[in-house]
């Protein structure tokens, strides 16, 4: 059994989503408040150890280590000489559109949808364009829409789409048609489709992760797909990732990219500690994912009970719950500042997401129990608060 329950200080650690008040609990940036796999830090112990920090680069142990992780938790092997290593999913999305699109092209994207897929897109001098996802009010969940989203990749400037499996910020895994279709679209209209699929692991339930290279061999000749240990085992700051690339032409590109933006250079535990995780963590993972239903269940079921302006959008993927706030306000970054000024709680704003974000509040529910109801019960006193101070204007 490993501990999911013991409360990690991370105070005055560095910590990003730790840097806030003595009164606040950070529950915003998608990083775990559980301590890694046990084997992860023994591995790196023993790199430490070592003392040489010497120049590195993977081999076949690195990516033997990817392929047989997905051939084993996902039912497919992936090439290793598919394979690039690169220090992180997002530098690896940027540095593609670079090389695969031209400044003023398009890049097709799904909002509401991860929020750094526009600085991505934007700092690169190329437009977001946006198909955005339809929201069934009542069923409380998204899907896409085919028709806009194929007179999105018909435009003619539309060069590119970034895809999210599973989808943050909704939550939602896309069922292996939808990929289909998807992908067969993006082939129609000579699109280059990049699939981020670094929550990837973190599903639980039907419809499973089919990850899209799994897809047949000839609907994958114009897909990239990246991977990370990072959101699995907690190990953001070991900037390691994996860019699969099945077509050989399209390798060589994206390949020479990641290279002249020198991000194709492992630190000296990228290595140890992602073959720790590919090849020791499946046991460190199942019992994460049952703490995470359990945490789902519980957020559900109490502002079920509690909280009745909110509902809770139906999902089966990652560790961030995307709360429906449309009865209370259409300005999802209000109401955020409002709850964190009044009770210390800091979420995320759906606002910056796109879409109908402004909506929408995100949750990181990656935490011990005692930690989560803790803020369970602060978005309680807040939304309480905010719902008085509309009635008393």
């Amino acid at each position: 059994m490993y501990d999911f329950k013991s409360i990690i200080p991370r105070r005055d650690t560095d910590s990003v989503k730790w840097d806030v008040k003595p009164n606040e609990l950070p529950m915003w940036v998608a990083d775990m408040d559980f301590k890694a796999a046990p084997e992860i830090i023994t591995a790196m112990q023993k790199k430490v150890q070592f003392g040489i920090f010497g120049y590195e680069e993977p081999h076949t142990d690195y990516f033997n280590a990817v392929a047989n992780w997905y051939e084993s938790e996902h039912q497919t092997r992936p090439d290793p000489d598919w394979m690039i290593f690169c220090t992180g999913v997002v530098p690896s999305i940027s540095s593609t559109v670079r090389r695969v699109s031209n400044v003023g092209d398009n890049v097709v994207v799904q909002a509401p949808v991860y929020n750094i897929f526009y600085n991505s897109i934007l700092n690169n001098g190329r437009h977001v364009l946006s198909s955005d996802l339809v929201y069934d009010q009542q069923a409380h969940s998204y899907s896409v829409d085919w028709d806009d989203l194929e007179k999105k990749l018909a435009d003619p400037l539309s060069t590119m789409m970034i895809l999210c499996n599973p989808h943050n910020p909704v939550g939602k895994v896309w069922s292996k048609d939808e990929l289909l279709r998807i992908s067969q679209l993006c082939m129609k209209h000579h699109v280059t489709l990049f699939s981020d699929e670094i929550h990837g692991d973190l599903v639980c339930g039907k419809p499973a992760y089919t990850p899209i290279f799994s897809l047949p061999d000839n609907l994958i000749q114009q897909t990239i797909a990246a991977v990370s240990p990072s959101k699995t085992f907690n190990v953001a700051a070991l900037h390691a990732a994996t860019v699969i690339v099945p077509n050989e032409g399209l390798r060589n590109i994206v390949s020479r990219g990641l290279n002249t933006d020198e991000l194709a250079e492992p630190n000296l535990l990228a290595l140890p500690g992602s073959i720790a995780a590919y090849t020791k963590g499946h046991k460190w993972l199942a019992e994460l994912k049952q703490q995470l239903i359990k945490n789902r269940q519980i957020l559900t079921e109490f502002c079920n009970q509690n909280i009745p302006q909110i509902h809770v959008v139906t999902s089966n993927a990652t560790y961030l719950v995307w709360i429906d706030c449309s009865e209370l306000t259409t300005h999802s970054d209000q109401l955020e500042r409002f709850i964190r000024d009044r009770t210390g709680l800091y979420v995320s704003a759906g606002t910056v997401y796109g879409g109908n974000g402004n909506q929408f509040l995100r949750i990181n529910i990656a935490c011990p129990e005692t930690m989560l109801i803790d803020g369970l019960n602060r978005l309680k006193q807040g939304i309480e608060a905010f719902t008085s101070a509309k009635q008393n204007r």
